[in-house]
């Protein structure tokens, strides 16, 4: 990146921070807990607003995913708004939940004067139930009436679901003396492992561009990102990442000159921060893990391993524990399909190396269930076959997670 740009810094502020957004939520009543806000608008008043998006590749997709990939083509990119519920996931819910999505877009679009083709919807919550459209249908008028500047924070409450906390990042920046802001907003804490997002996540942008080139930002983004973020393993029915970009700051993002890696720096450092939110917010987490693969010989097999060591779940409730039972961790590399010599593997958390050369580093017992029992983890591993790194974030497993998902539809 040149250093004629400045760097995206960290501000207090929501999806309304970037020029010409508005919001509103409201409690619909599709969630169990009464009064819970659960269904929400995100609306852009430029009518140059560009939009991209980034989908689940699970084969039972949700309806509101047809239909936003749908609208996203149909539009040309230039959607506008985004209808989100929580509570029910509208999946697997036949040509029922299909009208439904498309309706949602239809009423929405009447009343904000445009087109149902620059309407995204999404859902997020129990699969295989019908989402009742009298729910949401009814409530859309009063969405539209309450659109403000000053809502964003409820809609960051609305998306969630079985998530602890809200998740929001907003940086801002300059280009050419002008403010440039981008926003974002994610839930998720279980049902994450990533062939694409696994979660929702809305991002906004006063910044003005392509919508071709905001897909290809995005979907950069979302792979050094959301792509490297798991909790346990099930890739939902219904990912989606999208982002809008208002062009109301007149800071354009130009092909081919240092915008392009300016505004890809700021975007992939909020979609990262979001992803490591996720992963420390995990159904029943209680710490945020990084694993990290060094020595490699391709990206491909760092990744592998990354992947495997982060999704395993003797890993993950060794960790619970505290346990330094790093025997699991070099089972998971072996396991993951990458060619390497396990006699050269070394194995460290944090600062403290349990394994070198395949064996036990000599460390100390107490020392290393200390180190463990920290709330944030680094376990490296360093394969000494190439150059290759990989970094992906997980957590633990612990009883609560069990207790989570064993009524979450009852």
């Amino acid at each position: 990146m040149s250093r004629a740009m400045p760097k995206w810094e960290p501000i207090e502020g929501d999806l309304a921070t970037p020029l010409g957004f508005r919001t509103s939520a409201v409690a619909a009543g599709i969630k169990k807990t009464r009064d819970a806000l659960d269904l929400a608008l995100i609306f852009s008043d430029s009518p140059a607003t560009t939009a991209a998006g980034v989908f689940t590749t699970n084969r039972v997709a949700a309806a509101p995913v047809f239909v936003s990939r749908q609208n996203l083509v149909n539009s040309r990119g230039r959607c506008r708004a985004i209808v989100v519920n929580s509570g029910n996931a509208n999946a697997c819910t036949g040509r029922e939940g299909l009208q439904t999505a498309e309706e949602t877009a239809r009423v929405a679009a009447k009343l904000l004067a445009i087109e149902p083709s620059q309407v995204l919807v999404a859902s997020t919550g129990v699969i295989g139930v019908a989402l009742n459209p009298d729910l949401i249908l009814p409530q859309l008028p009063l969405l539209k009436e309450n659109l403000t500047r000053e809502n964003a924070k409820a809609v960051a409450q609305a998306i969630l679901t079985t998530d602890r906390v809200p998740k929001t990042c907003v940086l801002r920046s300059e280009a050419s003396g002008k403010a440039v802001h981008i926003a974002g907003i994610a839930k998720g804490a279980g049902m994450i492992h990533p062939r694409m997002a696994t979660l929702l996540s809305f991002i906004t942008t006063d910044a003005s561009m392509g919508e071709r080139m905001l897909q290809n930002l995005l979907t950069e983004a979302v792979e050094d990102s959301f792509n490297r973020v798991t909790v346990d393993g099930d890739t939902s029915t219904n990912d989606t990442a999208v982002a809008l970009a208002s062009g109301l700051s007149k800071a354009a993002v130009i092909p081919g000159n240092e915008s392009r890696a300016w505004f890809a720096e700021g975007l992939t450092l909020v979609c990262q921060t979001l992803a490591r939110m996720i992963a420390r917010d995990g159904e029943g987490a209680s710490k945020l893990v990084t694993v990290e693969i060094v020595g490699a010989r391709t990206a491909l097999d760092a990744d592998r391993v990354a992947r495997a060591i982060a999704n395993s779940p003797l890993v993950k409730t060794a960790l619970a524990g505290a346990d330094p039972n790093w025997g699991r961790i070099l089972c998971a590399a072996g396991y993951s399909g990458t060619k390497f010599d396990p006699n050269k593997v070394d194995v460290s958390v944090n600062d403290l190396m349990l394994c070198r050369k395949g064996v036990d580093a000599g460390f100390d017992e107490a020392a290393a269930h200390r180190e463990l029992e920290g709330k944030e983890l680094l376990l490296r591993v360093d394969l000494h076959a190439g150059k290759a790194t990989a970094r992906v974030w997980t957590c633990d497993f612990t009883r609560d997670y069990v207790d989570i998902n064993a009524s979450y539809r009852s």
